[in-house]
């Protein structure tokens, strides 16, 4: 995916996390888009007309540091960034099932607590998904891939509305729920 990268907003990106107290904060001019990045950019910018500065999730930190990133990303926004958090709402390779014609039971019934306090506002929980929601562990064996939505929820602001845009499912066990996040201030 060619999309023109972003140094200026690289480096205004790393100036509001570490005035928000985030210490380490690099830039790496070499690394290319993930799949994480390039994907949905993809589908919703064919032309790749776009330019694109991606975060790394931290994996020795847990939902709500992440979530604290999207905080101090949030300035951004008025500045005309578009802050995507790309992943999914379930993700367990070793369980999938590319024969299954509906998403197995744990996997469903993660979906649905997701859903249920997103858009109940319920970020603190979704914050402490770990213990507040069901199959939480087999629903993420790993957060790479969950990490991403805490960003973006941290980036809309606790006076914000998440809609569910999108909701399909792969493999029994890989679901495809987009949240869309307004602000109410």
């Amino acid at each position: 995916y060619p999309a023109p990268g972003a140094p200026e907003l690289a480096k205004r990106a790393q100036e509001v996390l570490m005035s928000a107290g985030h210490k380490h904060v690099k830039l790496d001019k070499k690394r290319g888009l993930d799949h994480g990045a390039w994907v949905p950019l993809m589908l919703m910018y064919p032309e790749a007309d776009i330019p694109v500065c991606q975060l790394s999730i931290q994996l020795r930190k847990d939902a709500t540091y992440h979530y604290n990133l999207g905080r101090a990303l949030a300035p951004l926004k008025e500045e005309g960034v578009l802050i995507i958090g790309s992943g999914s709402a379930t993700h367990n390779l070793r369980a999938f099932d590319f024969d299954a014609k509906e998403a197995v039971p744990w996997a469903a019934e993660f979906d649905k607590w997701l859903e249920e306090a997103l858009t109940s506002g319920r970020y603190e929980d979704v914050n402490e998904y770990e213990k507040n929601a069901p199959h939480a562990k087999k629903a993420h064996p790993w957060p790479d891939h969950f990490y991403p939505l805490h960003v973006a929820m941290g980036a809309a602001g606790e006076n914000s509305k998440a809609e569910l845009i999108h909701g399909s499912w792969s493999a029994g066990t890989l679901s495809y729920a987009s949240y869309k996040f307004t602000s109410l201030s």
